[in-house]
């Protein structure tokens, strides 16, 4: 092992670094839990917008204790994309130090750069919180736009099609990984378990299990459209979380499959806060 990643596993396996990777599961529960709240809203008031997690992000940023939580927010998500980064860059894991495939590294730093993202759009807000946001829900743009021009866009390029249907195709992935880790209970895998006792056990279990299940199902919708976006050669088609969303408040029984999904996105911020006090890190 070179110099360059010595110090990086020391640096990433340091105390202050373990606190920032979990504040950043603490940040990263917490967007999804913002989420949650607005679906909420929609299912059972109607008077809400249904929001992707820049937009509700957004939505959060309009009164100065909002823009300091996002402050607070910005912090734990910077912490977290570091976490990945370092992850990513050293091809291990650092609970456990097993090896990651080329595959699982490639996730980690997109994982890594999304909530930079995240991360960039919350100190904007915190600054600058009445200008809409690239790709959020709020202002005039929308998410659904910005899911339209980026598709367009890549849909004009020499083989833009397969791209936007391999882009789908991981997404679609992504969802059955979330359904797999769901059914097989993987999630625990990296819990410290024995500091829990019974109870807490069960109910990290069901929040778990519940949580990846909503996001399997939200993952695979906005899949199976950015593939239907790229057969029907139409940018419209591709849709974020947001738009994943109104397609559920769509259906029939719409308000009552939103409130489910709602639930299941608020238990996996549960399942997130959980992480951060009992995951190895």
């Amino acid at each position: 092992m070179g110099k360059a990643k010595r110090e990086t596993k020391r640096a990433a396996r340091s105390d202050w670094t373990q606190g920032l990777a979990r504040a950043g599961l603490v940040a990263k529960g917490i967007t999804f839990a913002i989420v949650a709240a607005l679906a909420f809203k929609v299912a059972f008031d109607s008077g809400g917008k249904i929001e992707d997690r820049p937009g509700a992000l957004q939505a959060v940023a309009q009164s100065t204790l909002g823009r300091f939580l996002l402050g607070a927010l910005a912090v734990g998500l910077g912490g977290y994309a570091l976490w990945r980064f370092a992850q990513a860059y050293l091809g291990e894991t650092l609970e456990s130090g097993e090896d990651e495939g080329w595959l699982k590294r490639i996730g980690l730093v997109a994982r890594g750069l999304l909530y930079t993202w995240l991360f960039a759009m919350c100190l904007s807000l915190v600054f600058n919180a009445d200008e809409p946001i690239a790709g959020g829900g709020g202002g005039g743009g929308g998410g659904g736009q910005e899911e339209d021009r980026a598709t367009a866009f890549a849909l004009e390029q020499p083989l833009g099609r397969w791209l936007v249907a391999l882009v789908g195709l991981a997404i679609i992935g992504a969802g059955l990984f979330n359904l797999y880790r769901a059914v097989s209970q993987r999630f625990r895998k990296d819990l410290k378990e024995g500091q829990m006792d019974e109870e807490e056990r069960g109910a990290y279990a069901v929040v778990g299990v519940v949580g990846h299940l909503a996001r399997a199902m939200l993952f695979s919708l906005i899949g199976w459209f950015f593939v239907k976006a790229a057969w029907e050669y139409d940018s419209k088609e591709a849709i974020g979380l947001d738009g994943a969303l109104r397609k559920v408040a769509r259906a029939e029984y719409g308000d009552l499959l939103l409130g489910c999904t709602a639930a299941g996105l608020l238990a996996y911020a549960l399942f997130c806060v959980v992480q951060a006090r009992y995951r190895e890190v």
